[in-house]
């Protein structure tokens, strides 16, 4: 029986990997942390690889070690009302709500923008996205081997591309990193805000979503027992995460770089139009923006291709997955149109709440491969991370969504209230004392089970 995997079975399971959940947001958020963190980048760039590189591998592990199917599966372990909410939340987050709009959003900043009229942005926005969406579609609907082909072609293109970008700039720095000061959150919680900014690339929640796509990859490839799928998963993906960690590092420092030209840009999106332009002049911002296109027209595919699958398996009798794709297509094309800025900022109160129980989920997960499975400690756990997640979403909130819903404020400052909720981990504590009070009721039930059988 095979135990391991070749060296070229670990590298072809990790490119894999780096192809599901590398995207737009991988790209935009870094630079842009860099340009605002200045001086503070270090710490940042720590608190955003924990959240935007750790967390995807346990959760990738934590799916090998339960042997859950898919995400669906791994829900149920805590009620099926509950892995129907979260999934199609997941999948929705990630899908036609923000991760798909964004990726035509950022093709369009990086690639086309600097081309366009400021007069006439809103139109070549619109006409930007509608081609994209038709190439998403049609593709969507025609499964082939385009995805294998643009994957093969189009990554190690935009890693050679993205190398020579950042070499020039290392050789031929835009400024003095270490010179510029924090700014916002950056400037007193460094580590704290690039834990948070990791949020946005939502890898954890791909990683949740696309796990079991890695898993069945490697029994494809000869394992089959769980502590060897575990075992083969966590080294694939380390070697996943250990590039996307070096990139962050790179798109860091140089998006770091460019505040001593450019100032602060509005977002991501700007920040690698300019560095491109900067050093490459039209020619370096054309062939940036095609590779990014392409890069994120198979992400685009991809996740529609995926969300339209999962629907139509959780709900069989609603529509067929023609319809789906069709209908997350066109979902996407309207959001795109809002703009990249505003994608981001309406997202973040969704992934302040999905990230938390995302955590804790990939948490017992894990837990449960040493004590085994217990459902009160699922339940309890939850309940508490789940109530102390909606105090992050209302208070990440739009403020002039404050104003609009009443009794928000109040709720925002009973959220406030909680231990370390100033850094965003106000979370952290409801969790702990859910767990604990899942452990106590599980010791509880089987003093109560063992005392029976005692009297007997």
């Amino acid at each position: 029986m095979k135990h391991r995997l070749r060296k070229q079975e670990y590298i072809f399971v990790a490119s894999m990997l780096f192809g599901l959940v590398f995207g737009a947001g991988n790209l935009i958020f870094p630079a842009a942390m860099g340009q605002q963190a200045g001086a503070a980048m270090l710490p940042a760039l720590i608190g955003f690889c924990i959240t935007g590189v750790g967390l995807p591998l346990l959760g990738i592990a934590a799916i090998s070690i339960t042997a859950s199917e898919n995400l669906f599966d791994l829900c149920g372990k805590i009620d099926r009302r509950f892995a129907y909410t979260f999934t199609c939340a997941l999948y929705l987050c990630i899908g036609p709500l923000f991760a798909i709009p964004r990726t035509a959003t950022v093709s369009f900043q990086v690639g086309a923008a600097p081309f366009v009229s400021p007069d006439v942005q809103t139109l070549g926005l619109f006409v930007f996205t509608l081609i994209f969406f038709a190439l998403v579609l049609y593709f969507s609907l025609r499964p082939s081997g385009i995805l294998i082909w643009v994957g093969k072609v189009l990554n190690p293109l935009f890693l050679l591309f993205l190398g020579i970008l950042i070499v020039t700039a290392v050789i031929s720095p835009m400024g003095a990193v270490w010179e510029a000061e924090p700014v916002g959150t950056y400037a007193e919680h460094a580590f704290f805000t690039g834990l948070l900014e990791g949020y946005n690339t939502m890898d954890v929640l791909a990683a949740l979503a696309f796990g079991n796509i890695l898993v069945s990859a490697i029994k494809r490839l000869g394992l089959s027992a769980p502590k060897d799928l575990s075992y083969s998963t966590i080294v694939s993906g380390t070697f996943s995460t250990a590039l996307m960690a070096l990139i962050y590092l790179a798109l860091t420092y140089v998006g770091a770089q460019s505040r001593a030209v450019y100032g602060l840009d509005a977002n991501g999106g700007d920040v690698l139009a300019h560095i491109a332009a900067h050093y490459f002049g039209a020619f370096g911002g054309i062939l940036l923006g095609i590779t990014i296109t392409c890069a994120c027209l198979k992400t685009a595919i991809g996740l529609v291709t995926a969300c339209s699958t999962t629907f139509a398996e959780l709900f069989p009798r609603s529509l067929p997955y023609p319809k789906y794709a069709v209908l997350f297509s066109l979902f996407s094309f309207a959001i795109s149109n809002v703009g990249l800025s505003k994608i981001i900022a309406y997202s973040l109160p969704v992934l302040y709440f999905l990230y938390p129980i995302a955590i804790v989920l990939i948490a017992l997960c894990l837990l449960e491969g040493l004590v085994g499975y217990h459902r009160p400690l699922y339940i309890c756990t939850m309940v508490g991370t789940t109530c102390a997640a909606a105090f992050d979403f209302l208070r990440a909130l739009p403020a002039g969504m404050h104003e609009a819903l009443p009794g928000v404020e109040l709720l925002v400052a009973w959220g406030d209230a909680l231990p370390l909720a100033h850094i965003g981990m106000g979370w952290v504590v409801p969790s702990c004392v859910g767990l604990l009070v899942g452990a106590a009721a599980l010791l509880l039930r089987r003093f109560q089970t063992t005392h029976t059988h005692g009297s007997l």
